[in-house]
């Protein structure tokens, strides 16, 4: 479980979850800049520069890596995976909304959204209206600084200000959803944040607003053994320690490694949906970007989840 959350717990930017959106937007900031980048985001670069120093920093920096292979070569290739699997879910979901507007779909949910720029950087067709739902400061922050910086969503955006946790589909209906138009829904970055009965629940709500013809994309939470965490957070701060990497916060205890937690896929299809899925590793290999290292524990890596409503 998580030891650094409660039930009414809240952030900004840079605190708490919050700080993990500021990461993952280093990592597609970073991949932008690779010569054979699986995606390109324009705008990563500006939300991370915005959000001032923090850990997230390291991910922009080459020579962290080779400084890590010195002192732990495995975790070296740990650090350098988790770079290339954030390029390649960009890239997977990405490919979902691609999928989803050519289906026909013009309506758009990203839960959880953070500092994602789909907004603005993604071709969408005319008349799609997307909602962003996320906490406040979080939707503040990056409304503030891409509009500061003159970007301009290609979609009719609203941002929907609200804890999940609370009656994010009141808010949604109340901010012009139509649960009567097939909708595409994206869980990206969000399960590992929630308990099993909250996880539960929001998949539960999705389905009660989902038309048929809805499709809904998620990447799902890998389950680690509490003697392989433990090992893990000693290696990565033995790490961060010799090279003075900032750590305000402990990633792994915002998230709950929840056994109890339900199969997503097989989730959805006990509940009205027709639902596949993807091994992160199998994605990962497709597109040329797995890292092996030593010790690989197949159930704490994340399954890509994608379902139709029937």
């Amino acid at each position: 479980m998580s030891s650094l959350r409660t039930h009414d717990d809240t952030w900004d930017i840079t605190s708490s979850v919050g700080t993990t959106a500021v990461m993952v937007a280093s990592a597609r900031a970073a991949e932008t800049e690779q010569d054979d980048a699986l995606i390109r985001d324009p705008y990563a670069q500006m939300l991370v520069a915005n959000a001032g120093a923090g850990p997230w920093t390291t991910m922009l920096d080459e020579d962290v890596l080779a400084r890590a292979a010195a002192i732990d070569p495995e975790v070296a290739a740990i650090f350098k995976h988790m770079r290339n699997y954030q390029a390649v879910r960009t890239h997977f979901f990405d490919d979902f909304f691609t999928k989803a507007s050519a289906a026909g779909i013009r309506q758009i949910v990203i839960l959880a959204s953070g500092l994602d720029s789909r907004a603005y950087r993604l071709d969408w067709p005319a008349g799609t209206t997307l909602f962003e739902l996320d906490q406040p400061k979080v939707l503040e922050y990056k409304a503030e600084t891409l509009a500061a910086n003159g970007v301009e969503p290609r979609v009719t955006l609203h941002q929907v200000p609200i804890d999940l946790r609370h009656d994010w589909p009141q808010a949604l209906r109340d901010d012009g959803f139509d649960a009567a138009a097939p909708t595409a829904w994206l869980a990206e970055g969000l399960l590992m944040y929630l308990p099993a009965d909250a996880q539960d629940r929001l998949f539960e709500n999705i389905t009660a607003l989902s038309a048929p013809g809805s499709r809904i994309a998620a990447e799902t939470v890998g389950v680690r053994s509490e003697e392989r965490r433990a090992e893990m957070q000693q290696r990565f701060e033995k790490i961060a320690d010799e090279l003075g990497i900032e750590r305000n916060v402990d990633v792994q205890e915002l998230m709950y490694n929840d056994h109890d937690r339900a199969d997503v896929a097989e989730w959805l299809r006990a509940h009205g949906w027709r639902a596949d899925g993807i091994t992160s590793q199998d994605e990962m290999r497709r597109l040329g970007r797995y890292v092996e290292f030593e010790t690989v524990d197949d159930d704490a890596f994340a399954t890509f989840v994608t379902a139709e409503k029937l």
